[in-house]
């Protein structure tokens, strides 16, 4: 595809890699952040591939069966399924994020949600962060359970049990912004449970933060 809107996504896929590099949500090449070019494409860091070599032709595009088009000379993550499985079945995801990030991911090893005790969570998640099923790497199992999970939540974020954290946005960037909010969210609840048990915040207080951040806060 020669779309000069692929061109951009390609680029700004890169300097999301890099993000989350520099927010310590990754290490040597796990992780990954995917974008959707249009109804039938989405682009994803191939395999594999350190972040430090990534470049805008490094990028793999494929259809939203998962599957390479045909000419591409990398083969894509390995999560490249569970990615295609959200964009088939969440027509408003744009893009998706997979981190293992250190914090996030201890909650996801205890199968625990991280509860929604403070107004960073409830601006951006709208409520507790969940946990999702345990699946295989490889398939679509873990985008069947992405998806079923954040049904009819808030949160763009879900702690897949024993692997890690994915997150959604309505493009690439937000939900990259979701997994490092995400991750600043598990440190500091779990530094809160150090000190004791940290106090929940009421429903309408969650709903009126959240409605605020998303509807007034910022330009």
């Amino acid at each position: 595809m020669n779309d000069p809107h692929s061109a951009q996504l390609r680029r700004e896929l890169v300097d999301l890699h890099r993000t989350l590099v520099e927010a310590a949500l990754v290490v040597w090449t796990a992780g990954n952040v995917s974008a959707k070019v249009d109804d039938r494409h989405f682009l994803i860091k191939p395999s594999g591939v350190p972040y430090d070599r990534l470049t805008a032709d490094s990028m793999v595009l494929c259809d939203l069966d998962g599957r390479p088009v045909e000419g591409q000379t990398l083969k894509p993550s390995s999560d490249v399924f569970a990615h295609a499985y959200v964009y088939r079945h969440r027509s408003d995801v744009g893009g998706v994020v997979h981190t293992h990030s250190p914090y996030a991911t201890a909650w996801a090893a205890r199968n625990e949600p991280i509860p929604c005790v403070l107004t960073a969570m409830a601006d951006e998640f709208g409520g507790e962060i969940p946990v999702g099923p345990f699946a295989l790497i490889g398939g679509a199992d873990i985008g069947k359970g992405i998806v079923d999970t954040l049904a009819g939540r808030r949160s763009p974020a879900v702690l897949m049990r024993n692997h890690g954290v994915f997150t959604v946005g309505e493009t690439p960037r937000s939900a990259v912004k979701a997994a490092v909010m995400c991750e600043d969210v598990a440190r500091t609840v779990h530094l809160s449970r150090q000190l004791g048990e940290p106090l929940p915040l009421r429903e309408a207080d969650i709903d009126q933060l959240y409605d605020r951040y998303q509807n007034v806060y910022g330009q």
